[in-house]
């Protein structure tokens, strides 16, 4: 059956991205660091007049969309072949999974504990870690009005990231222990958020076990800093960071951003856009896997007719958002009417690292990103619940998406293999790119390969890039000027080997050397 979006009259807001930057005691001229979330903005909860009934229904405190679709753990789980989630769930024991973000989130662990219970799941192991102190923010509410980059204006912003990552890396693996590693930057002394998160991503591989698994929600430019060698400079004395977990046995994930191939420039406090694609750190440093975004519709089939997506009273299009009933594909996420499009592309700073070798073809003789993908998309994201300041955040469950959500469960999933390699008294994985870029590797299997999809009857239904689409004066989509990549089969610079496909992904990391 197609179904048509009829929504009530009146006002949306636009797309909420949850941002904010960090900063710190470093000099101001350090590029801002930003986390790759985005929250659904709230719309009318169910289509007035019709017998329709939402897109998306949380567990309670129930909140309902009326088109954006949502999904919980067992959803998840079930597109990419794993077991539901019970109160005896064991997968990820033994293991630690590190979530790295500024501020962190007053309410971190009593939020995983609900949504814990809300989808039967086993009471988390979880710990907020503070290496550098705690940012002093007040836990009843903040200065949510602000446009700072940093301080309280940006701490709703950087606890919803956190509460995204601790609840979707435990969905995945939930009983690995989870650790929020929390920094906090200084509210008014320049914008050092990149350096401060390092240093205590370095300190946490000191702390905990060979194996440790972290994911990176966050990212800067490459075009940001003053000149690609400048940028060479920074990203070498970051690196050793890495180098140093890696040799350690520890896997590094990262998020390859929400903005396509568009990246900013350091003019303007780094808002102009830059003419050329662009890519991120740190997901673009050959230590890290960087993943990218997809749009999972489990479930259901997007079916536009119009490339308008607000109606001239700021309504949302019903035939933009309408969508059929049944179905399951995971195209490139490409959400033109949120601007949420997957990053990817090749580094200007880093050359080709050996690994990349077999997809020659493909980078060049860059640096390539993303390695691998998972579901970003907002339209088909997650349920996350939150309580923290609520003078600014409501209280209760939002859909969230961005590579941010991808991250965590990539992250996660991988964790397992690490579980499984323990028990056969293998050591773990460490750098995980030289792993799945090697020749033998079962990429067929342990991936599901995106490729390019068209949906509806509009052009920008046809998903087959990360070229970001803007929103025209008329209220049409429209290319940007920034080209982006193609999503083709096989390796491509948009979704990386493809998406990881659960225990057949696991068994070969299991298998792996």
């Amino acid at each position: 059956m197609r179904t048509v979006v009829a929504l009530a009259s009146g006002t949306v807001i636009g797309l909420a991205a949850m941002a904010g930057v960090a900063s710190g005691g470093v000099p101001a001229a350090s590029p801002a660091v930003v986390p790759f979330a985005a929250e659904a903005p709230d719309t009318p909860a169910t289509p007035t007049g019709t017998a329709t009934p939402p897109a998306c229904v949380s567990p309670a405190p129930v909140k309902t969309y009326a088109y954006y679709h949502c999904y919980g753990p067992n959803e998840i789980r079930a597109a990419h072949g794993l077991p539901a989630l019970t109160a005896a769930s064991t997968e990820g024991a033994g293991q630690t999974i590190v979530l790295v973000d500024s501020y962190g989130s007053p309410t971190a662990e009593a939020d995983l504990a609900t949504f814990a219970s809300s989808f039967g799941g086993p009471v988390p192991s979880i710990e907020q870690w503070f290496p550098q102190g705690e940012p002093g923010l007040p836990t009843d509410t903040v200065n949510g009005n602000g446009s700072s980059q940093s301080g309280p204006a940006a701490a709703a912003g950087w606890a919803g990231e956190a509460a995204l990552d601790v609840e979707w890396a435990y969905a995945l693996a939930p009983a690995a222990h989870i650790v929020l590693l929390a920094t906090p930057p200084a509210e008014t002394q320049g914008v050092p958020g990149l350096p401060n998160l390092m240093n205590a991503i370095d300190t946490a591989i000191d702390r905990f076990p060979a194996g440790t698994v972290f994911s990176m929600s966050f990212g800067t430019d490459e075009s940001a800093f003053a000149s690609p060698q400048a940028a060479k400079v920074a990203f070498a004395r970051f690196d050793t960071t890495f180098a140093k977990g890696v040799a350690k046995g520890d896997t590094f994930f990262a998020s390859s951003g929400d903005s396509g191939s568009i990246g900013v420039t350091r003019a303007h406090r780094q808002t102009a856009t830059s003419p050329d694609p662009q890519v991120s750190y740190p997901n673009v440093s050959p230590y890290v896997t960087s993943v990218g975004g997809t749009q999972l519709q489990y479930g259901w089939t997007w079916d536009p007719t119009s490339d308008t997506p607000f109606l001239a009273d700021g309504s949302l299009n019903p035939d933009y958002f309408a969508w059929d009933d049944g179905g399951s594909t995971e195209p490139v996420d490409n959400e033109g009417w949120a601007g949420l499009v997957t990053g990817g592309g090749l580094s200007t700073v880093y050359p080709r690292p050996s690994y990349q070798d077999t997809v020659a073809g493909v980078v060049g003789t860059h640096r390539g990103v993303p390695d691998l993908a998972w579901n970003s998309s907002v339209n088909g994201g997650v349920l996350v619940y939150t309580s923290f300041f609520p003078g600014v955040s409501r209280v209760g469950w939002h859909v969230y998406g961005g590579t941010s959500a991808s991250s965590p469960q990539a992250a996660a999933l991988t964790a397992l293999a690490n579980q499984q390699r323990l028990a056969a008294s293998k050591a773990p994985l460490g750098n995980l790119n030289p792993v799945i870029y090697a020749a033998g590797f079962p990429r067929g299997t342990a991936f599901s390969d995106v490729v390019p999809a068209t949906y509806g009857t509009t052009p920008s239904g046809h998903l087959d890039t990360n070229r970001v689409w803007d929103i025209g004066a008329d209220g049409a989509l429209t290319p940007d000027p920034v080209p982006g990549y193609p999503t083709t089969s096989g390796y491509d610079l948009t979704t990386g080997w493809g998406v990881p496909a659960g225990p057949a992904y696991v068994s070969a990391l299991v298998a792996a050397p």
